[in-house]
């Protein structure tokens, strides 16, 4: 197309949309570039943007109302894509993340699509093997009853969404591959959503081997070319089975069919920076869209997830049996507290039993690093992170002080900087700490530790992995990254060597992580025999969410939960807005918030509408930044965010501020 179009004599000068990656609610208009090819719709543009050069999003021909002049208008610089990387329907689909979650629509679109210039397939893993495996595992009558009520056509608008709720091993997998089955062989393609990357892998190799190259992978440990060549594949037609972590709901999916979010209740689902998107409610959004189910599942549903199942929202299908033989383990509740060692005896016993009867072990800490909070017995001096309000923590294998919020470092200490005393040490621990413990104490044990220190290199967490399953690993270790979703038929013991690390933490939802985790952990001993073990060492055995967990009362645990919820209108009876303010400056953070709120409470809302704060975050400051937050708590979302968007119409923080807007945080910290 030429640069120019004739309207009654006059040559009017063609114009460019261009969104750019800036904190700016609004986009801009270019001159074509000096070839004179007008760029189409999705098409990733280089242009100039103040005194730097930035790769913007061409969203069609723009309309210029003479501001500025289009001889003031620059050009585009260079087009970086032959064949646009999207279509207007799913520009639809950014422009509402960009409303929900109130973050520029450049941002949103830099967030949402693939970075790279070039594309770089994939290595083929499905070698001959058919795409479709021609035996699929029978199904229970719970299965297949679900797969029969998710399956039936839904009419487009219609909400069409589902919850698989079952025991740990108890074959939800087996419901979304078959339902993935159907779809697909109704023409239709499908988004199957994991919360990490190990687990990622793991069910990758798994769906490779029986849909072969229908198959595409997009996750953050490919490559930005890995991920571009993805997007071709899926964007050409070519896989039609998306499997991948979060960002994976924005796939360019034609006639998409199904949307899978396994273990829904996870917060890796949710973005940490702008935009803050939730992967669950744009699944969830696409889903109504296209007139296809959305089926969530997990064996911890969110707590807003189980209140959308008690109100029929979500319709509600149940697994209640491990159909591989295994059934739930018994739970042991250790009392730590006092103890001297890192392990306690009947774990240790459990461990080296386990070990002699040929079978395996898993071992959980959400906490990485050595040892953590160094702190003087004398003066009481702790060692924090000089840019964070965090202590730091101890990592042997660098022999340094680590903040794991900035990645701030400093040598180890080994007398106290504050009044000199050599009576110095650490009060918490972390998984190296953990490894050398048991490598020394249970020397014949081949020990893994999966964390996000031993796998920043690419392919380690595979490796370790396949070994895990292939025997040649006897106790695996690790974080979050072992504590749900895993599947290894070898696993008897599971130990959890602190269960109560996380409810110190000031968050309202730091009872229903503390429940899942127990619950998901454990649920990965005994998914193929009978005799399978967990351990639970605590500080706290009374706390409801670890005796719940440790009885499985499930239910019972969501009634406290809600219950306590409901009376202190915290969602999912409310819906909150936060507003994080942070600078520099103290004092700038503190007056932006105060004026921020001050300015809420003047501006006309409805009246279930309140605003909280401000206050200093618990997080109080990272990165040298100081933070202090505001809540916006309402009954329905709407009128938060017109109410929202009305203070911020006529609010301005200062230059030296800037303001996080996070739309149904997961977190308060």
């Amino acid at each position: 197309m030429k640069a120019n179009r004739k309207s009654a004599g006059i040559t009017t000068p063609t114009v460019i949309e261009v969104a750019v990656p800036a904190p700016v609610d609004r986009t801009f208009t270019y001159l074509p570039p000096p070839e004179g090819v007008v760029p189409p719709l999705g098409c990733r543009v280089i242009v100039p943007f103040g005194r730097r050069s930035v790769t913007g999003i061409v969203l069609g021909e723009g309309k210029n109302a003479g501001s500025p002049p289009v001889k003031e208008l620059k050009q585009i610089t260079r087009v970086l894509d032959r064949e646009p990387l999207f279509d207007e329907e799913w520009l639809e689909m950014a422009r509402w993340v960009s409303r929900m979650y109130m973050s520029p629509l450049g941002e949103v679109l830099a967030t949402m699509l693939p970075g790279a210039r070039r594309t770089k397939e994939l290595p083929d893993r499905t070698g001959d093997e058919p795409a479709v495996a021609p035996t699929p595992l029978d199904l229970s009558a719970e299965q297949e009853s679900a797969v029969r009520k998710i399956s039936r056509p839904v009419d487009p608008g219609a909400e069409a969404w589902h919850y698989l709720y079952g025991i740990t091993g108890s074959g939800k997998t087996e419901v979304f591959l078959q339902l993935a089955e159907r779809t697909m062989g109704e023409g239709r393609s499908v988004i199957y959503l994991v919360p990490e990357i190990a687990l990622t892998h793991q069910l990758f190799e798994h769906i490779s081997r029986r849909f072969g190259p229908l198959a595409a992978m997009l996750h953050s440990g490919l490559t930005a070319s890995q991920r571009l060549g993805e997007w071709r594949r899926i964007q050409r037609g070519d896989a039609r089975l998306v499997v991948g972590a979060r960002s994976a709901v924005f796939a360019p999916l034609q006639r998409p069919g199904l949307f899978v979010i396994d273990e829904e209740h996870e917060n890796s689902y949710k973005a940490g920076n702008a935009p803050r998107y939730h992967a669950r409610q744009v699944a969830l959004w696409r889903s109504v869209r296209a007139g296809a189910p959305c089926v969530l599942g997990s064996a911890t549903p969110s707590a807003e997830a189980w209140h959308l199942m008690g109100t029929g929202r979500l319709t509600r299908h149940d697994l209640t049996r491990r159909l591989s033989g295994g059934s739930l383990p018994g739970i042991r509740v250790l009392d730590v507290r006092g103890a001297s060692g890192l392990i306690s005896d009947p774990l240790r016993e459990a461990l080296v039993r386990t070990h002699r009867e040929g079978a395996q072990s898993i071992l959980f800490l959400n906490r990485r690093g050595f040892a953590g909070v160094f702190q003087c017995r004398s003066c009481g001096f702790s060692a924090d992170c000089p840019r964070c309000s965090v202590p730091m923590t101890f990592h042997k294998g660098r022999n340094r002080l680590v903040c794991h919020y900035c990645g701030h470092q400093e040598k180890t200490l080994q007398v106290c900087p504050g009044c000199g005393s050599l009576d110095v040490g650490y009060r918490a621990f972390g998984t190296e700490r953990v490894e050398e413990d048991v490598q020394r104490e249970l020397p014949d044990l081949r020990i893994a530790r999966l964390d996000t220190d031993t796998t920043r290199s690419r392919g380690t967490l595979g490796t370790v992995l396949r070994r895990f399953a292939e025997g040649e690993i006897d106790v695996l270790l690790g974080t979050q990254m072992v504590a749900k979703g895993l599947n290894f038929p070898g696993v008897r013991t599971v130990g959890i060597i602190m269960a109560d690390t996380g409810l110190n933490l000031p968050d309202f939802r730091a009872a229903e992580r503390t429940f899942g985790l127990i619950v998901q952990v454990a649920g990965r001993a005994g998914r193929f025999r009978r005799d399978g073990e967990v351990f639970v060492q605590t500080l706290r055995p009374e706390h409801g969410a670890i005796r719940r967990a440790v009885r499985n009362e499930v239910e019972q645990f969501y009634e406290d939960e809600l219950a306590l919820r409901r009376t202190l209108l915290f969602p999912p009876y409310t819906r909150l807005i936060r507003l994080v303010f942070r600078s520099r400056s103290r004092d700038a953070a503190d007056k932006a918030a105060t004026a921020f709120a001050e300015r809420a409470a003047r501006v006309p809302r409805n009246a279930s509408n309140q605003v909280m704060g401000p206050a200093p975050a618990p997080l109080e400051r990272i990165k040298n930044n100081w933070r202090y937050h505001v809540l916006l708590r309402g009954e329905r979302l709407p009128d938060l965010h017109r109410w929202c968007r009305s203070i911020l119409s006529s609010y301005r923080p200062g230059s030296a501020v800037y303001v996080e807007i996070d739309v149904d945080p997961v977190n308060l910290l």
